[in-house]
């Protein structure tokens, strides 16, 4: 028996990735189908544990963005960091980040001030996946296959045929789209078929990773809890993740740049001295997580028809939450391209942006991460011999590595520059006015509507945020009434563009709004900006649709 089945856009690969990809997809009118190997409910690993305020505004749009708030740590749980001589020893410095509860209206914390409606949130992927499941599941357009492996495909001028089997029944399984994703991770199938090779730094480092249930962990430290507690010590130094809030934790052990296996080290030893308990101390393994820290970049992301994004695009060490967070940028990059190249708007051009946007961020922030990673490995190997013990010169050492945490980590944990600072400065479908782009940090950002940065965020007179106000497409920020923009409207509708208009009156605006027009694309990022319509708004919308020939063409 084989199962035939025909969809404008297939994705290989149910992850975090996927999902968002097929709803953002979905809620363009696109048709997605998507192939997952795993039984449906089935948990993933236990991995992620944070995703940005990018992200989550992102899901704002989306519209999950309230239940995902509401999953995870229970409410009231602390999402501090907190850095200790050992999980029930002595704190060093504490990071404050917000509960749940409190993260819209508490603003003392180092991430307090940021220029969004949505800040970051601290939640498993075991907790996230489920949430992004159910509302793709639930959306009209998406379809979803659990139990299906894709074993081959190929492609030509009219779509992609692709293989594969239901792993329960072994029925054949013939997939025909228009266009292929892989969200299939780390070790995807798709990006080594599309012939893509990665290439960077192969190893940054090792983590012996236990993902473990210690219900009487908690009762046996004084300190409040916190979401990320460092463990700083000579014998071993570790981090554990809270999951739950009550009883299960993953805890990283960072293995020594001489121990090359994961068995390098005794798991148990390791558990026991990263917690600061003895052996009277149960716990219960639940799965062993170890992982490999790299800086991997693909060399493309896309051959024709089929793309990649995501662990299958780039691979790094997960310094500042930005391995799920990056494969997300990723998928709404890509995902209003391939909508308007589906929807008939956009021209075959605009699919070239995905790769000539996104690979340029994923080097620069690869990179970032990698640095702070081998900062992070320079502080773990050189921890003062004195610094658990009592008096004022442990007390000296204690506040000296205290203080050299908080200064370093700060920077990964409120990573504002990440979130809001990247900038697209070589897109075909951007109309650049010779001014570059700010520099940024991974902690520093300055908000600017220099084209291809970040639509910079504020809230409207009416109390609405600026995000929720403007289209799911185009939109034109106007600040200016008596500015006629209806010759930018006229080519829009010739061409088919979407194109919304939003007249802003707000009583603070941005000093990064210098000109009375911002032209917004539909992931966030300025196309264009200008005091006047340019010459010719033909031309500027055959940029904005990815046609680069012919008379109008920028």
């Amino acid at each position: 028996m084989t199962k035939n089945i025909e969809t404008q856009v297939l994705i290989v690969g149910a992850g975090p990735v996927g999902l968002t990809l097929a709803i953002d997809l979905a809620q363009r009118g696109i048709g997605v189908l998507v192939a997952e190997t795993r039984h449906r409910g089935e948990p993933p690993s236990v991995k992620c544990n944070h995703v940005s305020a990018r992200t989550m505004e992102i899901f704002r749009r989306l519209g999950i963005s309230k239940a995902m708030r509401e999953a995870g740590l229970p409410a009231d749980h602390a999402n501090d960091v907190s850095y200790r001589t050992t999980f029930t020893g002595q704190e060093l410095s504490r990071i404050h980040i917000p509960s749940r509860a409190s993260r819209y209206s508490d603003k003392s914390g180092p991430d307090g001030w940021w220029p969004t409606p949505e800040p970051p949130h601290r939640i498993n992927q075991i907790y996230l996946e489920p949430v992004l499941f159910a509302h793709a599941e639930a959306t009209q357009g998406v379809t979803i296959l659990n139990r299906t492996r894709i074993d081959s495909f190929s492609q030509d001028e009219n779509g992609v045929s692709a293989k594969g089997v239901d792993i329960d029944t072994g029925e054949e399984v013939r997939i025909f789209s228009l266009y292929m994703i892989g969200c299939d991770g780390s070790r995807s199938a798709v990006r080594k078929a599309i012939g893509a090779k990665l290439s960077g730094t192969d190893v940054v480092g090792r983590v012996q990773s236990t993902y473990l249930r210690a219900p009487d962990l908690l009762s046996r430290t004084k300190c409040t809890p916190a979401w990320a507690t460092f463990s700083f010590n000579p014998r071993r130094s570790g981090n554990v993740y809270a999951i739950d809030g009550r009883e299960t934790f993953l805890l990283h052990n960072y293995l020594c740049s001489d121990e090359l296996n994961f068995e390098s080290v005794d798991r148990d030893w390791a558990i026991r001295t990263i917690l600061g308990v003895g052996d009277d101390f149960e716990y219960e393994i639940l799965s062993k997580e170890d992982w490999i820290g790299r800086r991997l970049v693909a060399d493309k992301f896309r051959d024709r028809r089929i793309f990649i994004c995501g662990d299958a695009a780039h691979l790094w060490i997960p310094m500042a939450g930005y391995g799920m967070n990056a494969g997300i940028a990723d998928a709404m990059n890509l995902s209003w391209q391939l909508a308007a190249r589906l929807n008939g708007w956009g021209d075959e051009g605009v699919l070239a942006a995905y790769e000539a946007e996104r690979q340029p961020i994923t080097e620069q922030v690869s990179k970032f991460a990698m640095n702070h990673a081998l900062a992070l490995q320079k502080e773990r190997e050189g921890v003062p011999a004195g610094i658990e013990e009592p008096g004022p010169a442990g007390e000296a050492a204690r506040k000296l590595a205290g203080q050299t945490l908080y200064d370093l980590n700060v920077k990964q944990y409120c990573c504002g520059g990440l979130n809001f600072g990247y900038f697209y400065d070589a897109s075909p479908l951007i109309a650049y006015d010779g001014e570059s782009a700010p520099a940024y940090a991974m902690d520093q950002f300055t908000p600017s509507t220099v084209p291809g940065c970040r639509t910079p965020h504020f809230w409207l007179a009416d109390g609405r945020s600026l995000y929720d106000a403007m289209g799911p497409e185009y939109t034109l920020l106007r600040f200016d009434r008596a500015i006629d923009i209806g010759p930018l409207e006229r080519a829009a509708a010739r061409r088919g563009v979407p194109l919304a208009l939003l007249d802003v009156q707000a009583e603070d605006v941005p000093s990064a709004y210098r000109n009375a027009l911002a032209l917004s694309r539909p992931d966030q990022h300025v196309a264009w900006r200008g005091d006047c319509l340019p010459e010719d708004p033909l031309a500027l919308v055959d940029r904005m649709r990815g046609c680069f020939s012919g008379r109008n063409a920028l």
